[in-house]
């Protein structure tokens, strides 16, 4: 399960093991809740945000400002917004399998391959 604190360790992994993050930003961290950003380039990255408090999780990957592929967790709910419709809330069992950052930067590692970035 994803919380702040394996969270905090899982960016220090991803950033050491996947050459092409470029940097690691934490925008805010609390005892209950952090958000980070995984910069792939200065217009491409990955947002991570976690509320332990809310079960909330949100992966997201970001380009020049746009969400193009997503997974987020909603009181413990998890819903995936695929890279071919970012905007499409897919509920279905893969759509609710609950992931780790590290799965997630798996599937990213797909989806910027499959869109040519």
């Amino acid at each position: 399960m994803n919380t702040v604190q394996s969270l905090l360790a899982e960016l220090d992994r991803v950033a050491n093991t996947r050459r092409y993050i470029a940097s690691v930003e934490i925008l805010d961290l609390g005892r209950m809740m952090l958000k980070a950003r995984l910069y792939i380039d200065r217009e491409l990255f990955v947002q991570v945000y976690r509320n332990d408090r809310f079960h909330t999780t949100n992966f997201v990957l970001i380009q020049a400002g746009r969400r193009i592929f997503a997974r987020d967790e909603l009181g413990g709910v998890w819903h995936r917004h695929p890279g071919a419709d970012p905007e499409f809330h897919d509920a279905s069992a893969e759509g609710r399998r609950p992931v780790t950052l590290e799965e997630f930067m798996d599937e990213v590692e797909q989806v910027i391959d499959e869109l040519g970035l």
